[in-house]
């Protein structure tokens, strides 16, 4: 009896503690998460204050010499980067976990998705590499310019948040009952449409999920995009042009900042950081309304 006791207590003991642990590792994140954001907008909000939220915001000249810090060609180089590379990754992107999950044969699944995983665990300076070396060329002759661009930029930031779309999108297909495919398959349905029109809407969440992730990764890439996109402060007017996002302004020009310029380097991480947010925010409305 005594040792029946004992070994309750140990279990019980050791179920707490592991309780305890997992709350500490959660709360721990949300810590981090807390530290982050003060520290971003207890250095943010005085340097928007010095220079003006709006000059610093709506700014069309970005001049460190001259004190004239200006963000507006920085933040719709990033939105148009940004957009261009989810037109093109995130339909490919859906599309290939759609038939990794219910079309591809187990011979092509075996071989395709450690070749996409692979993709996942590339560093970004290989793809600004590979970028500069094959999507560059390939470009420049049909823009006529030198290749780097907004352009060149989206199309490998759109490759480079393949793996994450796919990967998580499989698994949220994968994740679907297959009662509902069978039973879609018995009502004379044919399996395309019960792929889309049924399991795709099933795993919606999922989905979604693994395109905000793109998303996040796509305005928050700098390394790649300082290789091929031209890194010019300057709004652009065609596909052609030279862009410079916020996160490759924050790369390229920290290391020699001081003073005013850095602080407000720091402020346009916080405008990245509010980015993402608002981005995050909308998916879960989305996502929110879908389920309704």
């Amino acid at each position: 009896m005594e040792k029946i006791q004992a070994a309750s207590f140990k279990s019980v003991f050791m179920e707490r503690s592991m309780q305890g642990l997992f709350a500490l590792c959660a709360f721990g994140c949300v810590l981090a998460v807390g530290m982050i954001c003060v520290f971003l907008f207890a250095n943010a909000i005085p340097t928007m204050a010095e220079i003006g939220f709006v000059d610093f915001i709506f700014g069309d000249l970005w001049e460190p010499n001259a004190e004239i810090f200006g963000l507006a060609p920085m933040i719709i180089g990033s939105l148009y980067v940004t957009a261009l590379a989810i037109a093109f990754g995130v339909p490919c992107g859906v599309l290939s976990a759609i038939y990794l999950a219910f079309f591809a044969s187990k011979k092509v699944k075996i071989a395709i998705t450690p070749a996409v995983e692979l993709l996942a665990g590339i560093p970004s300076i290989v793809y600004g590499f590979f970028g500069l070396i094959v999507i560059v060329p390939f470009l420049a002759p049909i823009l006529g310019t030198s290749g780097k661009g907004l352009l060149a930029a989206s199309l490998l930031l759109g490759i480079m948040i393949l793996p994450t779309i796919v990967l998580v999108s499989k698994t949220s297909l994968e994740a679907v009952s297959e009662t509902y495919l069978e039973g879609g398959l018995a009502l004379g349905a044919s399996k395309e449409r019960v792929v889309f029109f049924v399991m795709l809407k099933a795993a919606q969440s999922g989905v979604l999920a693994s395109i905000i992730l793109g998303v996040g990764r796509a305005i928050g890439e700098a390394m790649a995009v300082i290789v091929i996109a031209g890194n010019q402060p300057i709004f652009p007017e065609s596909i052609s042009d030279g862009v410079r996002t916020l996160t490759t302004n924050i790369v390229l020009e920290l290391g020699y900042s001081a003073d005013l310029h850095r602080e407000a380097l720091i402020a346009s991480s916080v405008v990245l950081f509010v980015f993402i947010l608002l981005i995050n925010l909308c998916f879960s409305v989305l996502k929110r309304e879908k389920h309704q």
